[in-house]
């Protein structure tokens, strides 16, 4: 007798692991693969050119998002596309120890790419799918809790532990990553056996296409153009573009800015002292901000934390305005800075996160939500391109000024939101 397929289960049993699983093969193919490349000696023009292509697939993945809903169930894309990526970095470990590495590990790097990206679609549409909506709000700060701890792991676990291999060997460096890539290889299939057990198997989550009437490009086209027909799109673009255009830019240079010595303006901190700076004081701050601002949105709903969330989010930036001018030598005093910043981040991120759920509801919901997520990947590629030129011309103080003068688009967008006041609360509360 075959045992009924569970419709439902506990969250916390599984949206940690899915949202870990899909931060993990972002970081290795876009910072990871940086660091692996240099170390085994390719060029710095090189490594830039080929590494900042690989970021594409993230950028234009709405493109395909159609037929993820169009096509099987999204907990099958998940369990098929964890597998897949799986296989995509034991591939890569087996190519770096042969003379043509580079170029058999870049062809690899883009297949995981898309894979990756793919498997987001999947991922975000199956949150939305399996979860009633208070549930969502409730849980969004532990999906990008675990999304940036997954960050954290790549850039500060993996990398350690290739450093530690590369002593070990003898300086055997291909060898080094190569085991690397295979340990992570080895997990990620353990995250794909994992996942194919305990997913739950939401009732309406099924192909599009079974129930549509149209053929697959017509399909593909209607999915789209309900998305850009919409009334209000002008301004669901502007919130997706310019609600966190402060951070895009601040995010790409405050490690550059802790690490360059006080005569150039920095902080003059040492790699190790950054690595405890984000990867435990800062962590955990932003790990209690995006916790706080998930369970508070299930009590009274995202309309209610919205203005809170903009200055949560935006004005404590004002920290590194304070450093660069000060440039205080009191690790602890850094700490504490650092630590306002990213719980404000945290916290103030549930709304930007909140805001995609909300405008993907209906029948495609995962398409839609892929093409919010390409508008935030534009939102913060295009801003991080040109904030590196803007610190080099103006040096720190004024950047993080200059950062601070980028965050009233993001105080414009948010009064031109139209939120529903009942969103994001548990059922039993919406009457208040």
């Amino acid at each position: 007798m075959e045992t009924a397929k569970p419709a439902s289960r506990n969250a916390w049993l599984w949206v940690p692991s899915l949202y870990f699983a899909e931060g993990v093969p972002y970081v290795v193919v876009m910072s990871v693969s940086v660091i692996m490349y240099k170390r085994l000696g390719i060029s710095n023009t090189d490594i830039a050119l080929y590494t900042s292509w690989l970021y594409l697939p993230w950028v234009i993945k709405p493109l395909w998002s159609p037929f993820v809903d169009m096509f099987s169930t999204k907990r099958f894309w998940i369990v098929l596309l964890q597998f897949v990526v799986g296989v995509g970095l034991a591939c890569v470990a087996f190519v770096l120890p042969l003379p043509g590495f580079f170029g058999y590990s870049i062809a690899v790097f883009w297949f995981l790419a898309f894979a990756s990206a793919t498997h987001d679609i999947a991922a975000d549409g199956y949150y939305m799918l399996a979860l009633e909506e208070y549930q969502q709000a409730a849980f969004v700060g532990v999906r990008s809790t675990f999304y940036r701890i997954a960050m954290i792991t790549g850039t500060g676990v993996l990398v350690v532990l290739a450093g530690e291999l590369e002593t070990s060997s003898g300086g055997n460096i291909a060898f080094a990553w190569s085991v690397t890539m295979s340990v992570l290889a080895g997990f990620f299939l353990l995250f794909f056996a994992y996942h194919k057990l305990i997913l739950p198997y939401p009732t309406v989550d099924r192909p599009t296409l079974a129930s549509a009437s149209q053929g697959i490009w017509k399909e593909f086209a209607h999915t789209f153009g309900l998305f850009f027909k919409r009334k209000d799109i002008v301004t669901i673009l502007a919130f997706l573009l310019l609600y966190r255009f402060a951070e895009s830019q601040l995010i790409k240079l405050v490690s550059p800015f802790l690490l360059d010595p006080l005569s150039k303006g920095g902080m003059g901190l040492t790699t190790s002292e950054v690595g405890v700076v984000y990867g435990t004081v800062g962590i955990f701050a932003l790990t209690v901000g995006g916790l706080l601002g998930g369970y508070v949105v299930s009590k009274k709903g995202l309309k209610f934390w919205l203005w809170i969330m903009v200055f949560s989010i935006n004005l404590p930036d004002a920290v590194f305005v304070y450093l660069s001018h000060v440039q205080p030598q009191n690790f602890f005093v850094i700490n504490c800075a650092v630590a306002l910043e990213q719980f404000g981040y945290g916290f103030g991120f549930t709304a930007y996160a909140l805001f995609m759920i909300l405008v993907s509801e209906g029948d495609h919901k995962t398409a839609h939500f892929a093409i919010c997520t390409g508008f935030m990947a534009l939102g913060m590629m295009l801003p991080g391109m040109f904030s590196g030129m803007i610190q080099d011309a103006i040096g720190y103080k004024d950047f993080f000024l200059w950062v601070l003068l980028s965050t009233i688009p993001g105080f414009l967008v948010a009064a031109l939101a139209k939120i529903d006041p009942q969103f994001g609360k548990r059922v039993e509360q919406r009457s208040e």
